[in-house]
Formats: C-alpha cells, structure tokens, sequence
C-alpha cells in the first residue's frame, strides 16, 4: 500500500540504497558496494519510492539518473544519514578506542598521495575505523555529499573549513616513454613542446588544460599540440608509457613507471613548485572520534606548520583550470 511521506521499519536501509545509487549511477556498483544483489536493491529502491509517491530515478539499461524530486530528496537525506552513522560512532568510541566508518573525498591525485603513508598507517593504528575514500575531478559539496572530511589544494579548500595540512605536497613532471624520445629529441625547454607529439588534457569543463611552467622568476602556459586529449590521470599515464607522446603527469601516479625506467623525466629545471595538500573537514560540526584521531595523525606527522585552520574567506573557484590533479595541473 503506498504511504506518501512516510518510512517504514526498513527506511535507514532503503536511504542507504538510494544514497548510494545516486552516488554510483548505476545499481550493481552500489550493490557491490552495499554487499547485497542487485535484485535486492532494486527492491529496496522500489519499496522506498512506492513509500514516498513519487520515482527517486530514471531507470534505463543504459543508465541511471535522479529525477528532480530525486535530486531534491537526495540533497536533504544525505547530510542526515551521514550524521547518524558518526552518532553511532560517536556513542560506540565511548567505550574505547575510536570506531566508525570516514567518508573522504578527494582528487584523484590527491588521493594518490594520501593513502599512502597517512591513511595505510592510520589504518594499522585504529582498525576498527573504516575509510571510504571517493574521488572526484570537481570540487563537490562534502557535506552535501555525506562525506566527513575532504582531501584538496591548500588554496581550494572551500570557506568555512577547518584546513589541515598534509606533509606533502602535489608535485607535478612531464615524461615521456624511451621509445618516443628514440625517434624525436627530448625538448630543452618548453617551447620545444609545441613541436612535439603531446598528449592533451581536458578539463571538467570542457577545455583544454595548458601545461603551466616556471623558471627564475618567469611563469608561462603553453597549449601544446597534440592529436590525443584525455581527461584521466591514468589514461595519460597508460598513454605516454604506450609512446603516443610526451605527457603532464603527477608524480604520484608516474614514480612507479619513472623508477622502473618506462618513462623518462623532461624539462626538470621548468617544473613548478609543489602545492600544498589539506585535509579540510566542516567546523561547525561534532568532530568524530575517528575524524579526530585522523587528524591527529596527520598533526604528528607535520611537526612544524600543520596546525588546523579555519579558511576564513571564500576561495574563488578556478573556472578554466580548477582545482584537481585528474585532468590538470592544480594553481
């Protein structure tokens, strides 16, 4: 019988369902995730829907996508549900050491660069937390998005947040495969790039990412040529291994491929300097016990200038090269 507006005895089960639905787009990734069948969360979907009056998604074979009630409905649970599993981690840390399940979003780069050392160890630490870390080439609401805490560019993190720096930073190279260097010079310096075979990134909003340098004081970007354009870090990296062209890469993603000598680093000297990582999280909200010993974990790590901060003022948001390492290379 349906009951519009009401949840019944299942609901924390069926909202967990839809969350994670519109989340992964599609029904067998949220039900991998959720460790239940497919047919089991299509039910859980319809019965929450014939609850509520109204169709949460649009359902193809193709494709998944939220209605506008859906969207709407989404947006407002979300940060509820979120809250209840860190009350329930909260209550439980009282009877010892810190419990739970962390929700973190990142760029794809930057979560290159935290789980290991930082979440690894802190993992080894407290093994009754659980850490769910999502990635994303734009910058998304974390709290809209139910997650406890994010993972970005010290200039990024959005206004409003506590900041706190990471012990490393997002360092970037250009590299390229010894067969390609075998058939054209490496470049001296980077105007050389524009006659070279390059392999192109595009950014989350549709243009091309000019690959940024600096020397001696003198800063420049170059739209490089190029007949590949991708818009994945790994794509790029699977690229310029394969010798289509030279490539603008975060180390983190590259070292294994630089140490085992199937890429070659170009034009060091021109590189920029690295930038600073933080993990932000909201601070007008209840810190978890677990969100409280990650933090602290990073804090040890950092001796000197890895206090947390509250970002104060808004951060204007990158229109043509925002930040992310996934497509480009973060200001």
């Amino acid at each position: 019988m349906r009951q519009n507006g009401t949840i019944g005895r299942n609901g924390i089960g069926e909202l967990m369902a839809a969350i994670e639905v519109a989340e992964r787009r599609s029904f067998r990734a949220a039900a991998e995730y959720l460790g239940i069948s497919p047919t089991a969360l299509s039910s859980n979907i319809r019965a929450l829907e014939d609850r509520l009056g109204v169709r949460l998604f649009n359902r193809t074979t193709r494709s998944v996508s939220l209605t506008a009630a859906g969207a709407e409905f989404i947006a407002r649970v979300a940060p509820a549900l979120a809250e209840i599993e860190r009350a329930a981690a909260d209550a439980g840390s009282h009877g010892g050491a810190p419990s739970g399940l962390l929700r973190i979003n990142s760029s794809v780069t930057g979560a290159h660069q935290v789980l290991a050392p930082v979440l690894r160890d802190f993992t080894r630490r407290y093994p009754l937390v659980s850490i769910a870390l999502t990635t994303e080439t734009r910058l998304v609401d974390i709290v809209l998005n139910g997650c406890d805490a994010g993972v970005r560019l010290e200039e990024s993190v959005p206004a409003d947040m506590v900041a706190v720096p990471l012990p490393f930073g997002l360092d970037f190279c250009v590299v390229a495969a010894p067969a390609y260097l075998q058939e054209h010079p490496a470049p001296g310096v980077p105007a050389d790039l524009l006659h070279h075979r390059c392999i192109r990134s595009v950014l989350p909003g549709g243009g091309i990412y000019r690959w940024e340098f600096e020397r001696g004081g003198e800063a420049l970007a170059l739209d490089v040529p190029g007949t590949v354009t991708l818009d994945n870090q790994l794509l790029l990296l699977k690229a310029a291994i394969e010798g289509m062209g030279i490539a603008y890469l975060a180390r983190s993603v590259c070292d294994d491929a630089i140490a085992a000598g199937r890429l070659s680093l170009l034009l060091e000297p021109w590189m920029p300097k690295s930038s600073r990582l933080c993990l932000y999280y909201p601070h007008n909200r209840n810190t978890s016990p677990a969100l409280r010993a990650l933090v602290d974990t990073i804090r040890a790590a950092v001796p000197e200038g890895g206090e947390e901060r509250r970002v104060a003022a808004p951060v204007e948001a990158i229109a043509e090269q925002p930040e992310d390492g996934d497509a480009e290379r973060p200001r």
